[in-house]
């Protein structure tokens, strides 16, 4: 249930913040890709959680910038 609350914070957002927020997942998604191939990384899950994180938030901008 943890998905379902995270998507209903990201659909009060606005365009703009969701930006923001694509910018810091992709930014984070860069530093797990850093520490797993430095062999620092041990919760392998997260990189695969922040991936579809991602892609929710790509999916409500392109949903919000059709409906305008």
């Amino acid at each position: 249930m943890k998905s379902k609350k995270y998507l209903d914070d990201l659909k009060s957002k606005s365009v703009s913040e969701l930006n923001n927020d694509l910018v810091a997942a992709k930014k984070e998604l860069f530093n797990l890709r850093f520490q797993n191939a430095t062999n620092q990384l041990t919760n392998t899950s997260r990189i695969k959680e922040v991936r579809r994180n991602i892609a929710r938030i790509q999916t409500l901008i392109s949903e919000k910038e059709a409906a305008n």
